[in-house]
């Protein structure tokens, strides 16, 4: 296992690099500077600031330079917000973003499982059709739609929720984000759930199992869970990236202070540190779930090989 783990967390880096080098490029060929936005500057004081950070600089000299800082765990400084690094921009908007897209993940997975697995023991029933129905309606619509909607009921006509904001995650201003942002998941891993169960409980061990006169709660929570879970775990990567990458736009919605504003501010800004900053940690983040998602299949599924 060790050794599998080891293979996969090397096998990372490359993948980091040419995310960070794409990113790098992508943000350098964007029409504009991050000095644009501010009133006219006279030539001297554009060529001052362009020294300062190294935007004189051929753009190879600032790959290679920006990749020696990196190194050290420098993000660099950020050019919207000249009295913050990077660094402390990121430790600021994480535990936001952690908040709101661990708890999207967790509640996913979860009411995810439990809607599938109750599809599936219900097959063809009322129950199933409902289920299935509920959750096509969640996939067809988008965060970036359902979040708009949500505001306009449950704020702006009913007036239950606030229409935005974070006021330190209190529980009523994270009601709609997480929502917004974890509908989506429940609905995909309901179906990933119900067609896995419906698939387990046809095998010939659970046919076996019953065979044993095992009540059925035992066969499905000892026996059929745990083969059912393989292709919802699997999934759980591509998942976190989604809900990661979808809470760029729902905190810029609500005015969620988290690493997807800043993301948002540093893109419209040119704020090529800031947006490359936040790029790199998320890829690490993400590359980071992902080893530990194939682990842990690994140690639920013996046929695979460390």
């Amino acid at each position: 296992m060790l050794r599998y783990t080891l293979r996969r967390f090397l096998g990372a880096w490359p993948t980091l690099l040419i995310l960070l080098t794409l990113a790098f490029f992508l943000m350098r060929a964007a029409p504009g500077g991050p000095f644009d936005t501010e009133k006219t500057l006279a030539p001297e004081i554009q060529a001052n600031l362009d020294k300062k950070y190294h935007l004189d600089e051929p753009l190879i000299e600032q790959y290679g330079r920006y990749l020696f800082d990196l190194a050290r765990g420098d993000f660099g400084p950020s050019f919207q917000y000249k009295d913050y690094t990077v660094n402390e921009l990121i430790a600021a908007g994480f535990p936001v973003s952690l908040r709101l897209g661990g708890t999207a993940i967790i509640l996913a997975f979860f009411i995810g499982g439990l809607f599938g697995t109750i599809a599936a023991l219900r097959q063809n029933t009322a129950v199933d059709y409902a289920v299935m129905a509920t959750a096509m309606t969640g996939i067809s619509i988008p965060n970036f739609v359902l979040a708009p909607l949500m505001i306009l009921v449950f704020a702006v006509n009913l007036q239950w929720l606030p229409a935005g904001g974070w006021n330190d995650g209190a529980f009523a201003n994270m009601i709609l984000p997480i929502i917004a942002l974890t509908l989506p998941y429940v609905a995909y891993i309901s179906r990933l759930m119900r067609s896995s169960m419906i698939e387990v409980l046809r095998s010939n061990p659970i046919r076996t199992a019953r065979a044993k006169g095992l009540p059925e709660h035992i066969v499905i929570l000892r026996h059929a869970m745990k083969p059912a879970l393989l292709p919802v775990v699997s999934f759980l990567g591509p998942a976190t990236a989604g809900i990661l990458t979808g809470s760029v736009v729902i905190e810029q919605i609500f005015g969620i202070p988290g690493l997807g504003r800043y993301f948002v501010q540093g893109a419209l800004n040119r704020d090529y540190t800031l947006v490359m900053g936040v790029v790199v940690f998320y890829g690490i983040l993400i590359i980071f779930f992902n080893i530990i998602v194939d682990v842990v299949y690994a140690l639920l599924d013996p046929k695979v090989r460390y």
